[in-house]
């Protein structure tokens, strides 16, 4: 394609935006046709930005390079080579092997691929590549199988970029080397944008952008790899930090909250029922929250705590003072199991309350607390449902049925969502939106599973974040056991059995419901019918999971709660919220099965009353993952020290969870190696914003005063949205 109909125009027009390079079509492209353009779509590369964001997963570095005489048997090794010859043949059960043989100038290397048939079209004499696998040895010749193969064509340089290759879209490492540079070269002489202010740039250290996009794909050294990294993971991070400190600033602006005034009578009477001091970190939170509640604008909360760090009473004093203002509360869970324990707790907490009397002829009436699920009678459901909708009723504590479009409420202004991460971003605000008028309630979200602090830091960068990181006294330390094998597990059925004689109670947990062919783990079902029959048979024994009728799990809570029953056994139904004192033991069935977090949770149901506690993860660990996992429980019982060891376990995939399709917006960037530049990026963004609005005659003109970063991060992120970081 001539330069003349070039789309990236001439030098004296300005330096090219994102956006501009976001609408330059991939088959702009000298080089890429139809068939190209396809394949690189199937990779999510449908424009030239796409394309100079599609970065190298590695480099070879030239200057060090490996060569084959250098490499040992039994380790992992990268060379660079050319191909010398190519051999296919069939072996025993018409199987095909291709035998490839690579040299350097310093030795040769043995290459084989079973089944592999294409290689013998893809490797040809006289072919450069990069080769990355294990190193053995046959005959004394060394040799590699199956190694992971890169096409690097005829590339020069100190430093050659390898590329994600797609063997299915047909798109080499070389290709996509090509097609960079031909971006880059056409893109040279308007430069890029970088609106990045001068003076931040020079503060951080940071090269501009125009630097860093050609240095990541044609550095002269690995040194310059590094700082073109470092400039365009900021930019990652400081697009995402933008936008959820917008988000929280024009919230500010434009929304109006409920400004509480709370008299205090209520929430002191309940602390006074309790009859525990609070931690101070419980105090200190209620302070953040009250702080919120009185403030014009509604508050937009999130409250970590680690298991049994008493966040249900700080979201009590705070559907309280919401009470006191005569406002209605809403308590949302995710499970029935959980409403269930949330009601019957606030309820004891709650008794003997009193609130002043609108509807009736009297001055006051008990203040009123009703639960609201799926398997509530269709009659009480009928009641409550009109009671809530004429105010009578205070506090409203269910799952889903919340937002069903029949609940109604007479003046709703506080909303508390429990383990919110169960909820969709909608959901939450389908229940925000049934206040009345164009006041915005107060949303306190909950999760008893710690987030490490960066994770939070852009998972939840829109909200404020209010911590949770003291125990109250009288909670008693939980031993942790691996029972890894029959001998262990011998033990840890003998210590089921010792505390019920002790005149304790037992959890059993399995992964599955019922047995299945496809994976190999214990079912709740079949471990019911084994232990009641065989080690536990002299016990009672009951079954919980998620297929039972809102009636049986409810039947089951309570004769465990009343300690009818032994031993439960269980799915991961009981995962939050049950709270039984009297419980010591947790059995966690093929624990290797389970996420840290998960097992955090499960182990926080013991440990709840006056007697010491053990925690049994039995099974084997299939995978190292798995054992590092169990290891980890072993070793702490600190949520938050445990959520950074999942981080570095899992990555952050698991943290930012599921995002629209296309939205992949750390394509350099790691909440894990990343840490401190996630700091770097929201003081970045908060200083940006504050020099704004320091400015702005009026809040429309903050945006304006950012309107190419704004720009710049919506182009990044490809949308105005970053709630989507939060679905799930």
């Amino acid at each position: 394609m001539s330069t003349e109909n070039s789309p990236i125009p001439h030098e004296s027009r300005p330096p090219l935006t994102l956006r501009d390079l976001a609408a330059l079509d991939i088959e702009t492209l000298k080089g890429v046709g139809p068939k190209r353009a396809a394949s690189l779509r199937s990779a999510e590369v449908h424009s030239v930005l796409d394309l100079l964001r599609y970065y190298p997963r590695r480099y070879i570095d030239r200057t060090r390079e490996a060569a084959i005489r250098d490499l040992r048997e039994g380790e992992e090794g990268m060379v660079l080579g050319t191909v010398t010859r190519v051999e296919q043949r069939r072996i025993r059960g018409n199987r095909v092997m291709v035998n490839v043989t690579v040299a350097d100038g310093t030795g040769t290397l043995a290459v084989t691929f079973f089944n592999q048939p294409w290689r013998a079209k893809q490797l040809y004499e006289g072919l450069s590549v990069v080769l990355f696998g294990k190193v053995d040895s046959f005959r004394g010749n060394l040799q590699m199988a199956s190694p992971i193969v890169d096409l690097i064509g005829d590339q020069t340089g100190k430093i050659v970029p390898i590329y994600p290759q797609s063997e299915k879209a047909k798109i080499g490492s070389a290709d996509v080397a090509r097609w960079v540079a031909e971006a880059l070269r056409r893109a040279e002489p308007r430069s890029l944008a970088d609106p990045i202010p001068t003076d931040v740039r020079k503060a951080q250290g940071f090269i501009d952008r125009h630097t860093a996009t050609f240095e990541i794909h044609q550095p002269e050294s690995m040194a310059s790899v590094a700082r073109a990294r470092r400039r365009l993971v900021f930019d990652e991070l400081f697009a995402i930090q933008l936008e959820l400190v917008m988000q929280q600033r024009l919230r500010q602006h434009t929304e109006v909250g409920v400004g509480h005034r709370a008299t205090g009578d209520l929430t002191g009477q309940m602390l006074e029922h309790f009859g525990f001091p609070l931690t101070a970190a419980q105090k200190r939170v209620i302070g953040e929250i009250t702080n919120d509640m009185h403030d014009p604008h509604p508050m937009h909360r999130l409250l970590q705590g680690d298991v049994g760090a008493g966040k249900t009473l700080v979201a009590l004093h705070a559907l309280l003072s919401g009470v006191e203002g005569g406002f209605q509360g809403a308590l949302m869970a995710p499970t029935e199991v959980l409403a269930e324990q949330h009601a019957l707790g606030i309820k004891s907490l709650l008794d003997g309350l009193q609130v002043e009397d609108t509807v009736s002829m009297f001055p006051t009436r008990p203040l009123r607390v009703e639960l609201l699920t799926n398997g509530v009678p269709t009659a009480d459901r009928k009641r409550i449902l009109a009671q809530t909708i004429s105010g009578e009723v205070d506090i409203v504590i269910g799952t889903h049925s919340l937002i069903q479009e029949s609940v109604g409420f007479f003046n709703l202004g506080v909303v508390v969502i429990d383990e919110q991460h169960r909820f969709g971003v909608e959901q939450r605000a389908v229940l925000r939106a049934k206040a009345k008028g164009d006041k915005e309630p107060d949303v306190l979200v909950m999760t008893a599973t710690p987030i490490p602090r960066t994770a939070a830091m852009t998972v939840y960068g829109d909200l404020d974040v209010s911590v949770l990181d003291e125990l109250p006294p009288g909670r008693t330390p939980i031993e942790t056991k691996w029972a890894a094998g029959p001998i262990e597990e011998a033990s840890m059925w003998n210590s089921v059995r010792d505390e019920v004689a002790a005149g304790r109670q037992a959890y059993v947990v399995c992964p599955l419901i019922e047995a299945s062919d496809k994976i190999e783990a214990r079912s709740a079902t079949e471990t019911y019918e084994e232990l009641t029959g065989g080690e536990l048979f002299s016990l009672t024994v009951a079954l919980l999971h998620g297929r039972m009728t809102s009636a049986e799990k409810e039947d089951v809570m309570s004769a465990f709660r009343a300690g009818d029953i032994d031993v439960l056994v269980a799915t991961t139904v009981i995962e939050v919220g049950v709270d039984v004192p009297n419980a010591t033991v947790m059995v966690i069935l093929d624990a290797g099965r389970f996420g840290i977090a998960q097992l955090h949770q499960l182990r926080g149901r013991v440990g709840r009353g006056e007697h010491a506690s053990t925690c049994w993860l039995a099974g084997e660990a299939t995978t190292a993952d798995g054992e590092a996992r169990i290891e980890a429980l072993i070793g702490s019982t600190d949520g938050f020290e445990l959520a950074e060891i999942d981080l570095e376990l899992r990555g952050e995939g698991t943290i930012m969870g599921e995002r629209q399709k296309g939205q992949n917006d750390l394509r350099l960037a790691s909440l894990r190696r990343d840490k401190e530049m996630v700091v770097l990026a929201r003081e970045v963004a908060i200083d940006l914003l504050d020099r704004a609005e320091a400015s702005a005659a009026d809040s429309a003109s903050v945006t304006d005063a950012l309107s190419a970063l704004v720009d710049d991060a919506k182009v990044m992120l490809g949308s105005t949205d970053t709630e989507y970081l939060r679905k799930n």
